[in-house]
């Protein structure tokens, strides 16, 4: 029999989450439509998907419950339409819940005054949009130190906080640039060193690099990773793409019409997926059930060679050991290694038919 995650994960030593948590949602719902807030309080935070279509109500995000951790980067992701967007923007009120509560460092932010959740949201929350949203008559320097002078800073501080996060994307020596003299990448990096300016303590990521082709998303991701580092922000990350969140994670949501189906680790999603959409989200990349071995480290060193996108060939000849058909990963990608024995029997069988057939 299959181990469980929670065995897999115990037999790894893989140390339980001590992290405080930095912001959290509980039963949290938004319904569009006619009388929606009155019919979830009548229900006392309960329904259906059926009671809410015969309700004339459409369920954005429905009875969510999710815990983020200081430091960690949570991804939220699924197909599009789940609810992702709509979730991030009840976390941070730009979209108003219509039942539930969202608590960040233990304070329900639904019954915060709006002078304090505009505090909020200049001092301790960043923000990066798929569409980069830069101003075009601004340079570099100019864009990312806009939400300072909301702040109401003066220009010499607010421009050399804005040269040091330049100096810290790598975008030293295009201060004076307008946007339209920038390539996508580096569009981008202004967007997120902008929202870096004012030392956000949590940062909304709204498919940041969805617009941007493979390979400057692919840097983009190593950059982020890199920031992550040296930052060590509190993330929420919306993206659609399997192995963008299995590759930056450490937890990762999985949402299908509205509602959370599983939340786990990289690991935990690949080792055991509970839920039909969550196994269909990329099959080509990932395993079967009967594909790895029954030794706990040996899915876990997988999963961490395919993240990492470094298995070298040790790790291939490893694999080999403990997957059927000598499945194995190099730089990301699933490669069947041919096994040479097998091929050649089917050679001799083919052969034989042949032989038969003529005979």
């Amino acid at each position: 029999m299959a181990d469980t995650t929670e065995q897999v994960l115990q037999a790894a030593g893989t140390p339980k989450d001590a992290r405080p948590i930095k912001l959290a949602c509980y039963n949290v719902w938004k319904l569009f439509g006619a009388n929606a807030a009155n019919f979830i309080r009548q229900r006392d935070g309960k329904a259906s998907m059926a009671e809410v279509v015969a309700a004339g109500l459409v369920g954005a995000v429905r009875a969510v419950d999710l815990e983020i951790r200081q430091g960690e980067i949570f991804i939220i992701m699924g197909l599009s339409g789940s609810g992702k967007s709509t979730l991030v923007r009840c976390m941070s009120r730009l979209v108003e819940p219509t039942h539930g509560k969202v608590e960040f460092e233990g304070k329900n932010l639904l019954k915060i005054s709006d002078a304090a959740l505009i505090e909020l949201r200049r001092h301790r929350m960043g923000m990066v949009f798929q569409n980069f949203a830069l101003l075009p008559h601004l340079n570099v320097l100019e864009n990312i130190a806009f939400p300072l002078g909301i702040q109401g800073q003066d220009r010499p501080t607010r421009e050399a906080r804005a040269r040091e996060v330049i100096e810290l994307v790598g975008l030293r020596g295009r201060e004076h640039f307008y946007p339209r003299e920038l390539s996508g990448g580096q569009q981008q990096r202004v967007g997120i060193a902008r929202s870096l300016a004012t030392k956000p303590e949590i940062w909304f990521l709204d498919e940041p690099f969805s617009a941007l082709d493979p390979l400057i998303r692919r840097e983009m991701q190593d950059e982020l990773m890199r920031l992550q580092t040296m930052l060590h922000k509190t993330i929420v990350f919306i993206t659609h793409d399997f192995d963008e969140a299995i590759r930056l994670a450490d937890r990762i949501a999985i949402m299908k019409d509205g509602e959370v189906i599983q939340i786990g680790t990289p690991e935990e999603l690949v080792v055991k997926s509970g839920d039909r959409l969550c196994r269909r989200i990329h099959p080509r990349r990932r395993p079967r059930q009967g594909d790895l071995g029954a030794k706990p480290d040996a899915r876990l060193r997988w999963h961490r060679a395919w993240r990492r996108g470094r298995a070298g060939r040790q790790d291939i000849k490893f694999f080999g050991k403990h997957c059927v058909g000598r499945q194995a990963v190099r730089g990301g990608q699933w490669h069947r290694q041919a096994d040479r024995r097998g091929h050649a029997a089917s050679r001799d069988r083919s052969s034989g038919r042949d032989r038969a057939s003529r005979g």
